[in-house]
């Protein structure tokens, strides 16, 4: 399935139905009288949050959405049908805005949130509403009111718990899919995710969920690479897990130049817990792994740690510990 995180769809709701104007004309009915009934009201257009659906893909194809019109009113004060609601389900995390596509309208964060995006029109009033003592057979009848329409746009913002970041063939992929049930696209080159990924990792029981971000190439919050698309997916999680290639000529740099794209997209962003993981140690010996850690520690205040996506030791340190930064 195609990832797609921001979509703008028309949306409207159904017409009221109108109000009857009829009269009682029964055989051997001496005085008949009016006997209009109301219009139906038309159905609205509901957003409704769905925890399994993670694109926007499927308003790609169908960007017009109509609900049910209101049947009108019949003789015998017969009401009219009203119209259907339609429901369109969107995936946890998507922002509601309004045309312009900065006021936002609504955001869901709950699992089965429902917002009515355009409320269906009213029914009409049928001729017998309008019954008195002194109009005994009244022609008014009013009609259904119009149903809202609007065009808004769907912002996705992914929420997971852990956020994977760091520069493009680090090895994020690969940790996605040794933590998780995700099954990534993995290859060495950069720019293999193009898209991010979800999966469950689960560890004593308990489940925590992680996203692999595409990796952040200096000046991505301008629009370089892949990041500047992806970044708002990051302001979601709880933690972010910034991984870093131990093979690297500098590590501070590397280190720096995300931490720079982060903070020049938005600096809450730096205020978010942080585990940095040194990856791919298995392609150096030991005692160089321990100098370069000596040396990148320096002035760092988060957690460090080492791992290879080759050991299961290694994979199920890291799972336990992200257990502590989602807690």
């Amino acid at each position: 399935m195609k990832f797609l995180d921001q979509v703008k769809i028309y949306i409207k709701a159904g017409n009221g139905g109108d109000g009857s104007p009829s009269f009682r004309r029964e055989k051997y009915v001496e005085f008949g009288g009016p006997d209009g009934g109301d219009g139906g009201k038309g159905g609205s257009i509901i957003l409704k949050s769905e925890e399994n659906l993670n694109t926007l893909i499927d308003y790609r194809y169908q960007q017009h959405h109509k609900a049910e019109r209101g049947e009108n009113g019949s003789g015998q004060n017969r009401t009219g049908k009203g119209g259907e609601d339609l429901i369109l389900k969107v995936p946890l995390g998507t922002q509601v805005f309004e045309e312009d596509n900065k006021t936002l309208l609504f955001d869901f964060n709950k699992k089965g949130e429902e917002y009515v995006a355009a409320a269906g029109g009213k029914g009409g009033l049928g001729n017998t509403r309008f019954k008195s003592s002194t109009n005994r057979a009244p022609r008014k009848f009013t009609k259904g009111t119009i149903g809202e329409e609007f065009t808004i746009w769907l912002q996705l913002k992914t929420i997971a718990d852990i956020g994977i970041i760091g520069l493009p063939n680090a090895g994020k992929s690969s940790l996605l899919a040794a933590l998780t049930n995700a099954s990534p696209k993995i290859a060495n080159y950069k720019f293999t995710t193009i898209n991010p990924n979800l999966g469950v990792a689960s560890y004593d029981d308990k489940e925590i969920t992680i996203a692999d971000i595409p990796g952040l190439v200096e000046g991505a919050h301008e629009g370089i690479g892949l990041g500047i698309q992806f970044l708002k997916h990051i302001e979601r999680c709880k933690s972010l897990l910034h991984l870093i290639d131990v093979t690297n000529l500098d590590l501070n740099e590397s280190y720096n130049q995300v931490k720079n794209e982060l903070k020049s997209y938005s600096a809450k962003l730096l205020e978010k817990k942080e585990l940095i993981v040194l990856n791919k140690v298995d392609l150096i010996d030991e005692e160089t792994v321990n100098e370069v850690i000596d040396h990148f520690s320096k002035g760092k205040n988060c957690e460090i740690m080492t791992m290879t996506t080759l050991e299961k030791e290694s994979v199920s340190k890291i799972k336990a510990k992200l257990l502590s930064y989602v807690s």
